[in-house]
C-alpha cells in the first residue's frame, strides 16, 4: 500500500473509533501521530532495504508482528509517563493499521504467501523486486488497477471525513511554527 492509502485507513479506522467512544472528531496531536504512526514502518524498512541493504526487502523488520509486541508496550508505557496517552494511542492506531493494510488482497482467497512479512525471520521474506528507492519504485512499478484506485478512494473519504472533523492538526503545526519563528526574529 502507498502512504495516502495507509494514511487513509488509519484515518478513519481513527475517527470512527474516536467519534463512536468519546462523541467528538479526533484531537489535533493525536491525529499528528496517527499519521506519524501510519508511515513508520514503510520510514524505517523500506530506507534500510532499499537504499543501505540492511534488510531483505521492504516490509521486514518494523513489519512484522515481534515488532508491534515491542513498540506497543514501549509507547504505551512512554506515553503514560509523558501523561499522553491519546497520543500513544494515535500513534499506535496508525502504526497497527499500516501492518494490516500491508497485507494483500490475495489473503481473503486464501493465499497467505503474501502476509509472511509479519512474521519474518521465522517466515522468509516474499519475494520483492529490487528498488533503487521510492522514487524509483513509484516510476517503474506502480500501475493504476483495482486495488490502487480502491487506495485513492480510501484517500478522498479520509481527507471528506479529515474536513469534517474540522482538519486537526496542521492548524496546531501552524501556530507553532509561526509562534518559535516568530521568537527568533
Amino acid at each position: 500500500m502507498w502512504p495516502w492509502g495507509h494514511f487513509a485507513v488509519a484515518y478513519l479506522l481513527y475517527t470512527a473509533v474516536t467519534h463512536r467512544r468519546f462523541g467528538r472528531p479526533p484531537r489535533a496531536v493525536p491525529a499528528i501521530a496517527l499519521a506519524i504512526g501510519s508511515q513508520t514502518p514503510d520510514l524505517i524498512d523500506k530506507p534500510l532495504a532499499w537504499n543501505v541493504g540492511l534488510l531483505p526487502g521492504g516490509r521486514t523488520l518494523t513489519h512484522t508482528l515481534f515488532a508491534a509486541a515491542l513498540v506497543v508496550p514501549a509507547v504505551l508505557l512512554v506515553a503514560d509517563r509523558l501523561e499522553a496517552r491519546t497520543v500513544g494511542v494515535g500513534f499506535l492506531v496508525g502504526y497497527c493499521s499500516h501492518l494490516l493494510a500491508d497485507v494483500p488482497p490475495t489473503v481473503l482467497s486464501g493465499e497467505f504467501a503474501g502476509a509472511a512479512y509479519l512474521l519474518w525471520p521465522v517466515l522468509e521474506q516474499p519475494p520483492e523486486e529490487p528498488v533503487a528507492g521510492i522514487l524509483d519504485a513509484f516510476l517503474h512499478y506502480y500501475t493504476m488497477g483495482p486495488y490502487q484506485w480502491l487506495q485513492f478512494g480510501l484517500f478522498a473519504l479520509a481527507v471528506l471525513a479529515w474536513y469534517r472533523d474540522g482538519a486537526p492538526g496542521p492548524g496546531l503545526v501552524y501556530t507553532t511554527l509561526e509562534r518559535r519563528l516568530g521568537a527568533l526574529s
